[in-house]
């Protein structure tokens, strides 16, 4: 295995927001130092979730493996407890044949489940409660969850339905404020963080240029494909880039308006992105990596 001084395996962890080149920078940097890629996106575990999230394809992979993408149907309510236990299993395989561990992505809350082994509640889901909170719109959960825990941690939006709806499961269930059934054990390996981005104009730039390139390679298409093969399930209604063609396709709204919400909403969720990250002082951002080729 690759391990370092402390007898920990080494992982390099790559993040940053949508578009910040993280993909590109990784297989480059997976090519030299002989490294595979485990995927740290949550919408990237949907098979069918291609353009819309903007999944590598086998072309952009040049070759490099690529762990953790395309592994469930979108039915399935994929959590990050379920992707602690199945990354981290990667990591391990991954480092026994002598290769070095490249976690790639942008959901903050992967990367603090793998690496801070940030321990998640041991909850059970309850679906009679989770059926009577479909009930709510997401400001009454909100005020909900406010009222219950005394706050809402900033890691969860008032957009993110989903989430709102475990946190009030997890209080509700347990008895207990968040942070008191959750917290940070000791890292079990040694993590270099890696961050990629660009000047807030430019990155938006390259945003607005990634919806385009999506509508030209066939979001449309694509998101017509899913409803009539899934259903308007909530793992596609939910997702940015999804739920937007989804508006115009219902008539709500003309493919322009759709396309500039898209965008819109695509431009708030790196600002989030880089909010969250930008509180891990370990990162280190836009520099090459001091790691040698095993």
């Amino acid at each position: 295995m690759n391990k370092t001084s402390s007898n920990k395996i080494k992982v390099v962890a790559i993040v940053g927001a949508t578009a910040s080149g993280k993909t590109a920078y990784s297989i480059e940097l997976a090519r030299q130092i002989g490294g595979e890629i485990i995927s740290a996106d949550s919408r990237l575990v949907y098979k069918g979730f291609d353009i819309g999230t903007a999944k590598p394809t086998l072309e952009e992979r040049q070759g490099i493996p690529h762990h953790m993408i395309d592994i469930v149907e979108p039915e399935f309510d994929y959590s990050a407890g379920l992707y602690q236990q199945q990354a981290k299993e990667k990591i391990y395989e991954i480092s026994s044949r002598g290769k070095i561990p490249i976690m790639v992505g942008g959901t903050g809350l992967y990367f603090n489940v793998l690496l801070n082994n940030y321990e998640m509640p041991h909850i059970e889901p309850n679906w009679d409660l989770r059926h009577k909170l479909e009930n709510y719109s997401n400001l009454q959960l909100f005020d909900m969850l406010l009222d219950l825990n005394g706050e809402v941690p900033d890691i969860i939006d008032i957009k993110d339905r989903k989430k709102i709806i475990r946190a009030i499961e997890i209080v509700k269930t347990s008895g207990k404020r968040l942070d008191e059934v959750r917290g940070f054990g000791e890292n079990e390996f040694e993590v270099e963080w890696l961050g990629r981005n660009f000047e807030r104009k430019v990155l938006y730039e390259r945003i607005n240029k990634r919806v385009d390139l999506m509508v030209e390679q066939g979001l449309i298409e694509e998101t017509e494909k899913l409803l009539q093969k899934h259903g308007r399930i909530p793992n596609l209604v939910d997702t940015i880039g999804y739920q937007e063609i989804i508006s115009y396709l219902d008539g709500k709204m003309t493919l322009g308006q759709a396309v500039d919400l898209l965008k819109q909403n695509t431009r708030r969720y790196a600002k989030r992105q880089l909010t969250w990250f930008r509180r891990n002082k370990e990162i280190k951002w836009n520099i090459h990596p001091k790691i040698e080729k095993k």
